[in-house]
Order: C-alpha cells, then structure tokens, then sequence
C-alpha cells in the first residue's frame, strides 16, 4: 500500500493507492508513514488543480468497493456533471432502485474517494445541503468552486 498526505484548502487529505489504482481518499491527516507513488501523486496532483478551480474531471484510475448497490450508485454519482447537482432521490432511481434514496445516503457516506467520486454534488429534494462525510462546510466549500469554476 502506498499512502500519502497533503494539506489543501479544504485541510489534509490523505490517499492510498496499490501500483496502479487509487484506493481512497480521506479527509484528514492520518498517522501514517509517508509513501507515495505515482498513483498517489497524481490523485494529490489532480485534488489540488480541482480544488484551486483548474480542473473539472479526473483522469485516475481507481478501485470501487462495496455491495452491487453501493456500485450502481457510486456509478450513478460519477455521471453527475461538474457543477450540476442531484437529489437523493434521482440517484436511486439512476441506481435503478427508486424507494432507496436513504440507502443512497448510506452509500455516499461509504464512499472512499470522495471529492473524485462527487458525492458532495448531491443534495436534499428540497434543494438543502445534507450531510457530507467531510462535514457540511466541505461540501458546501466543493460545490461553491464548482460553480464559481463554470462562469
């Protein structure tokens, strides 16, 4: 496992990575040791021009994990454009499951790359902001540079 972290505007973030796909990335520095590849420098690479409002899409290669549920929606939630959102609801339907939009909360919340897997760019039916693994302030702070980046 190669691992790295690095602060950003949003704070530390840390990623993980095998030899050729990107594992995870978390909020937070943790108490690892330092010991990046290309895969990880990359990711870092990539988080930062997209935070820094210079990149709108990610060319990593990563790993999902989960249930077949958890897959469709991390799936669904890949093809929410940049600076657009989607409810809850129309990502369970987009994961072909209609009455799960909790369930879709779950599977957000699971979700190990967030900010390259836009969880954030989902939100309330009601247009609220609702929880973020990264806390509320993130998420908003994510869909603020998105939309600022697409004037």
């Amino acid at each position: 496992m190669y691992t790295d972290y690095f602060d950003s505007p949003i704070g530390y973030l840390t990623v993980g990575a095998d030899e050729r796909y990107l594992l995870f990335a978390a909020f937070g520095k943790t108490e690892i040791n330092k010991n990046p590849n290309s895969v990880t420098e990359k990711a870092k690479t990539q988080i930062l021009e997209y935070l820094d409002g210079k990149r709108k899409s990610f060319t990593l290669e990563y790993k999902i994990t989960g249930t077949d549920f958890q897959k469709r929606v991390l799936s669904a939630l890949s093809a929410v454009p940049y600076g657009k959102t989607a409810s809850y609801k129309e990502i369970a339907e987009a994961a072909g499951s209609p009455s799960a939009f909790r369930a879709v909360g779950t599977a957000c919340n699971k979700n190990k790359l967030p900010i390259i897997i836009p969880c954030h760019r989902i939100i309330g039916s009601d247009g609220s902001l609702t929880g973020y693994a990264g806390g509320l302030e993130i998420k908003q702070y994510l869909l603020e540079t998105e939309k600022c980046s697409c004037q």
